[in-house]
Order: structure tokens, then C-alpha cells, then sequence
């Protein structure tokens, strides 16, 4: 045999080997770190979940809470003072609604954009409701007759934007926590 080709051939049985051994470490090890990478990417979502989770619940009761302060009977109970007429009655039930939104919009972040449009269709269904029973009574008139006139509305009323709202609300947390 020529020197050279035996020369090849050593060559080969030491290459041959050490490219096995090679290529065989290098998918071992890029499997070790795709597979660290994948659990630290797991404990990372796991350290998130436990942070925003609370937060996420916090904004589910505060939505709630809002949606029952801006009921007109949790208004009217918490807003109308002696000696107001109905056209200030209203005005302070209007601001009553708008100040508990504004309070209340960072909640938005936490929750799903469906339930937000939700929430602020039922502030805005509060604020019409009011806005047309006061169109109907004397703005001059005494507080009184706005309540009573609200009241006597929610009475013949089937249901509210407002239960829609916080069945939306139980609903959605009811999904964040597995029980939807």
C-alpha cells in the first residue's frame, strides 16, 4: 500500500471517532440547555402568575365593588342631601358615576378588554338611565322626587347592564382561577 493512502487512513480512524464524539456531545448539550432553558422560561411564568394574580383578583373586586356603588339605589342612599333639587341631584348623581369610573380605570390593565368594554358600557347605561328619568321630572323640584322617580323605574326595569357586568366579573375571575 502507498504511503499516502495508509496516511488517509489513519487519518480517517482518528477523525471518524472524534467527529461521532463531536456531534454526539454537541446534541446532548444543546438539548441539556434548550431543556434549562424551557424550566427557567417555566419558573419565570410560574413567578409572574403569582404576581400578577393577586393583583388580577384585586381588580376583579374592585370592578365589583364599583358596579355596586354605582347602582342608582347605592347612589341615591350615599348622594342625596336636604334641601337639593332635583337638577343638583342629578348632576351630583352623574359626577357620582364618573368619579367612581375614573377611580376605578387602572383596573383595566388587569382584565380582559371584552370585560372592560363591558364595565364601561354599564357606566354609561347608569348614566342615561338617570339623565332620562331626570328629563322627565322638574329640575326645580326637590331631590325627593328624582329618587322616587328613579326607584319607581328600577321597579318596572327587567335587568340591568350592571348584573351583566358583574356576571361578566365572577365569570372571567371565575376562569383565572379554573373554576370557569
Amino acid at each position: 500500500m502507498p504511503t499516502w493512502l495508509s496516511i488517509i487512513l489513519e487519518i480517517i480512524k482518528f477523525t471518524l471517532p472524534a467527529l461521532v464524539v463531536f456531534f454526539t456531545v454537541r446534541t446532548m448539550l444543546e438539548q441539556h440547555f434548550n431543556h434549562q432553558t424551557r424550566i427557567k422560561s417555566l419558573e419565570l411564568s410560574q413567578q409572574q402568575q403569582s404576581t400578577t394574580l393577586p393583583l388580577r383578583l384585586q381588580a376583579y373586586e374592585r370592578l365589583s365593588l364599583f358596579c355596586e356603588r354605582i347602582a342608582v339605589p347605592n347612589l341615591i342612599l350615599r348622594l342625596r342631601e336636604e334641601n337639593m333639587t332635583a337638577a343638583g341631584f342629578k348632576v351630583a348623581l352623574m359626577l357620582g358615576v364618573q368619579q367612581e369610573y375614573e377611580h376605578n380605570i387602572t383596573q383595566q390593565v388587569y382584565v380582559s378588554d371584552q370585560l372592560w368594554q363591558i364595565i364601561k358600557i354599564a357606566r354609561d347605561e347608569s348614566i342615561n338611565f338617570i339623565s332620562l328619568v331626570a328629563a322627565e321630572v322638574d329640575p326645580k323640584a326637590d331631590a325627593k322626587v328624582l329618587s322616587d322617580a328613579l326607584f319607581k323605574y328600577l321597579a318596572v326595569q327587567e335587568s340591568s347592564t350592571l348584573n351583566t357586568a358583574l356576571l361578566a366579573i365572577k365569570k372571567e375571575a371565575g376562569v383565572l382561577l379554573g373554576n370557569g
